[in-house]
């Protein structure tokens, strides 16, 4: 798959970058993608949940009454969970909902994600983004004359620029990554990828991306 390379004005600079079939045409897995996107948002969650037992709660422990002869029910200490404030009976315990997924399936989901995009048209390739300074407008900018800007955009660079970081870092629709750590769900997420040079070139020199 051949994709023309544009620069920060949007404009075609006669390159093109191969994208490989291997991954970017595949037939993709839908059941995977699932998988993947749960995974991910199952280990977001914090697990920390908690309500008390009759025994955390706070009350007295003797007994409302004797046993028999009242008329009455049956009951223990007012910290009954039957009582309002009483303890709660099988209540939910702080707890990770984290799950495992095997290598080999969350890189198929990452290659069903890109190529999910690869059919939707919604990879666009530019050239590296230099930045001396921190300059949100500049990065704004080229989002817009790629016709990006009004969009959900991944942008995925091959390695960490602390001044494009800080310049994305504003821009609510934007999201920055290195190509060695993006996920399923960041590629399901976003409406279009945007992929520097060096980055794209490196799916050419591997069979996929490392694990997220």
């Amino acid at each position: 798959m051949q994709v023309e390379v544009l620069n920060t004005k949007g404009e075609k600079t006669g390159r093109t970058v191969e994208l490989p079939d291997d991954i970017f045409g595949i037939e993709p897995n839908d059941h995977v993608i699932y998988l993947a996107v749960k995974q991910y948002q199952a280990a977001q969650r914090q697990g920390t949940h908690k309500v008390k037992t009759r025994a955390e709660v706070q009350g007295a422990s003797r007994k409302l009454h004797r046993q028999k002869g009242t008329g009455g029910s049956r009951k223990g200490n007012i910290r009954n969970p039957l009582y309002k404030g009483g303890g709660t009976i099988f209540g939910p315990k702080p707890h990770g909902y984290g799950f495992k997924l095997n290598k080999k399936v969350k890189d198929l989901a990452k290659m069903s994600a890109l190529a999910y995009k690869a059919k939707e048209n919604a990879i666009v390739i530019v050239e590296d983004i230099t930045l001396d300074t921190p300059k949100t407008k500049h990065v704004y900018d080229v989002m817009k004359v790629l016709n990006v800007s009004n969009k959900k955009t991944l942008l995925i660079t091959s390695e960490y620029n602390d001044n494009l970081y800080l310049s994305t870092r504003n821009v609510p629709n934007i999201a920055n990554t290195l190509l060695s750590d993006i996920n399923t769900y960041d590629i399901i997420n976003a409406d279009v990828l945007v992929i520097t040079e060096n980055a794209a070139k490196i799916f050419s020199e591997e069979e996929i991306v490392a694990e997220a």
